[in-house]
């Protein structure tokens, strides 16, 4: 009887730890906008593509939160308040320099100003502002310190010899209140993003300025970001959603299926479909890498950039941060498949 119990226990210890390993990792991810680029899309695309998530609620589930950016973003990847983070290149350097974190870059989200795709601008009042330096004096908005429009704006007012907080206001905004701030003179200048740039277009008393790839060239503008030690831990669910980004990747780019995937876009955005098939994931949006690689030697040259203009402390060799290995293994699976 003791040498059954002993069996049974031993048994029941094993079953418990099989169980418990069974469940799939919860990842929290934060976006702050483009929602339907970020990995947040997923969980809505679960619903409308079962067959395109092959792994979603089997190795890997999404807790999605939604932040303004830059600053916010880095201090919750720091506090272990979120797992999977949308990087810019310049929290990059910020995460490596002040943070001290060991961070690694896993995956591309969007890049701006890559040819045949959408440039993000600067929009402007036409009547008031003609050239940049019309704006000396005025009040700029950005999404939040820390972001690529941050240091885009920066770099742009240091080239003509302005200086944040002596010669111009920064303020921030999130980005679906630009436009409306703009035209309500609230700010003097915004950037848009799409799709709030659409209506922009429609107004002739607006007009774009100048763009961020106008400093920056094409960049690396958003990535997906992870501590080394979580990576270290859980690099089979991570593969596993690269995987799944992949396919929602291709899912929403063939005509075939297109709609179905606009579907989970339109409720992501809680926006009927139809408002989102004219730009999303076209030559009007931003460019997204359909492996989901980070191009790391544009990478280099942001990062380079940015000290140059005095935007970070110093530059990085971004090499040690860039771990494209999950995106290739993750590509390589859906190859004829």
């Amino acid at each position: 009887m003791w040498r059954r119990g002993a069996l049974l226990s031993v048994a029941s210890v094993v079953l418990f730890g099989v169980g418990a390993w069974a469940q799939p990792l919860k990842i929290r991810a934060d976006y702050v906008a483009a929602m339907e680029k970020s990995a947040a899309i997923l969980p809505f695309a679960a619903k409308h593509g079962p067959d395109v998530l092959r792994h979603y609620g089997k190795s890997y589930t999404m807790e999605t939160n939604q932040m303004a950016g830059g600053g916010v973003v880095l201090t919750a990847l720091a506090a272990n308040e979120t797992d999977l983070s949308g990087f810019t290149p310049q929290m990059l350097v910020l995460a490596t320099l002040q943070a001290k974190l060991e961070v690694r870059i896993i995956g591309q989200l969007l890049s701006d100003g890559v040819p045949g795709n959408y440039r993000t601008w600067w929009w402007v009042r036409g009547a008031e502002i003609a050239k940049i330096e019309d704006l000396k004096g005025k009040t700029l908005a950005i999404n939040a310190r820390g972001a690529n429009p941050d240091a885009a704006l920066r770099m742009m007012m240091n080239r003509h010899g302005m200086a944040d907080g002596k010669d111009y206001q920064i303020v921030e905004v999130r980005f679906p209140n630009m436009l409306a701030a703009l035209e309500s003179k609230r700010v003097d200048a915004a950037i848009l993003i799409p799709p709030f740039y659409l209506p922009a277009e429609k107004n002739p008393a607006l007009k774009p300025l100048f763009a961020v790839d106008e400093v920056f060239g094409p960049n690396e503008t958003i990535m997906m970001a992870v501590r080394a030690d979580y990576l270290a831990k859980n690099r089979a669910a991570l593969v596993d959603l690269l995987e799944d980004h992949i396919r929602f990747r291709r899912w929403i780019t063939d005509p075939r299926t297109r709609m179905d995937a606009l579907k989970a876009v339109g409720e992501a955005g809680k926006l009927p479909p139809e408002r989102f098939d004219p730009w999303v994931y076209t030559a009007k949006d931003y460019y997204v890498d359909p492996k989901a690689l980070v191009d790391s030697a544009r990478l280099q040259r942001n990062v380079n950039d940015m000290h140059k203009f005095g935007i970070t402390p110093a530059a990085i060799d971004v090499t040690p941060y860039v771990d494209m290995s999950l995106a290739r293994e993750a590509a390589a699976r859906i190859v004829g498949n």
